[in-house]
């Protein structure tokens, strides 16, 4: 029998493990089509909230060798033009499409994921790694175990049948506490993780951070071992299904977040390198190895590493 790379995750048939994480080539219908037709299982569009807003100024993605550091700043089209994307992408027919969202309030994450639910994608990202502006540090909703509750609780809410994904970073030290809080509040899957960090990068001729921001989001294969050691724990905290994301660019880095636990596999940063090649060499790359295994499905290798 040859080997089957079709999962399933939250009820959603994917024929692919291989997700577009959000960020990357999620911005425009004809884009998220693209990496479809390449081999993705799903898409996922880059988080927008009610608002359209500009992000920060340029540069705002650079790359540092091991990986790439971004302060993109959530530009994204508002809630109207990410929708009108979302139904010229459904016309298409290709792969599944989630979406995701962010707020800067608990009420602004319920009535982004209202509007988005309408859209009908197949899933709705809610990506609480972004700060809380009614929080008078702006803590991230994540880091505040009430409040992700409570986002998490309101989000489901209005999202009717479609399931939602909780999407976690890896930069505070209760991955498994804030996947339990999700789960309790009845969300479908655990999207793990974001960009870790802030990191910085020094252009050492002119003596100044390169990014017009200073700081960003560090993504890419630096990050693979905390994605997989993040995958591994929520894996072992709760029973749903896991996006593991993080670094992931080769076939042994895929293999590894499914042997942690995850389900599906995001692909964001090895876009750069590997254009959407990349999703057809992964494909390849996994149907061989589980040729040579002698394993038939992915669904036989799933947190094989808990043993």
């Amino acid at each position: 029998m040859a080997p089957d790379l079709h999962t399933q995750l939250a009820g959603i048939d994917l024929q692919s493990p291989l997700v577009l994480a959000s960020g990357i080539l999620g911005v425009t219908a004809s884009s998220l089509a693209a990496v479809a037709r390449a081999g993705a299982g799903a898409v996922t569009t880059k988080s927008f909230g009610l608002e359209p807003r500009l992000g920060h100024k340029g540069p705002t993605i650079i790359s540092f060798g091991a990986g790439l550091l971004n302060a993109v700043g959530l530009s994204n089209p508002g809630w109207e033009g990410a929708v009108a994307e979302i139904r010229t992408y459904q016309a298409l027919g290709v792969a599944p499409l989630f979406a995701s969202i962010f707020g800067r309030t608990v009420d602004e994450f319920v009535a982004v994921a209202e509007r988005a639910a309408e859209a009908g994608p197949d899933l709705i990202e809610v990506n609480v790694s972004c700060p809380n502006v009614a929080s008078e540090f702006g803590t991230p909703f994540e880091a505040d175990m009430q409040v992700l509750a409570a986002v998490a609780r309101g989000v489901k809410k209005v999202a009717g049948g479609v399931p939602v994904s909780i999407k976690l970073s890896a930069n505070f030290g209760f991955l498994e506490r804030a996947a339990k809080t999700a789960a309790d509040q009845g969300v479908d899957a655990i999207t793990a993780i974001n960009t870790v960090g802030p990191g910085m990068v020094i252009d050492t001729h002119v003596r100044r951070p390169v990014l017009s921001n200073r700081m960003g989001g560090v993504s890419g294969p630096a990050i693979l071992p905390v994605a997989v050691r993040a995958v591994y724990e929520i894996y072992r905290a709760v029973k749903l299904p896991i996006i593991g994301t993080g670094g992931v660019a080769t076939t042994d880095g895929a293999l590894q977040m499914i042997m942690a636990g995850a389900t599906a596999v995001g692909i964001g940063s090895a876009i750069y390198d590997h254009d959407l090649a990349v999703f057809g060499e992964l494909n390849q790359g996994l149907a061989a190895h589980l040729e040579r295994e002698g394993v038939t499905s992915l669904a036989e290798l799933k947190g094989a590493a808990h043993g």
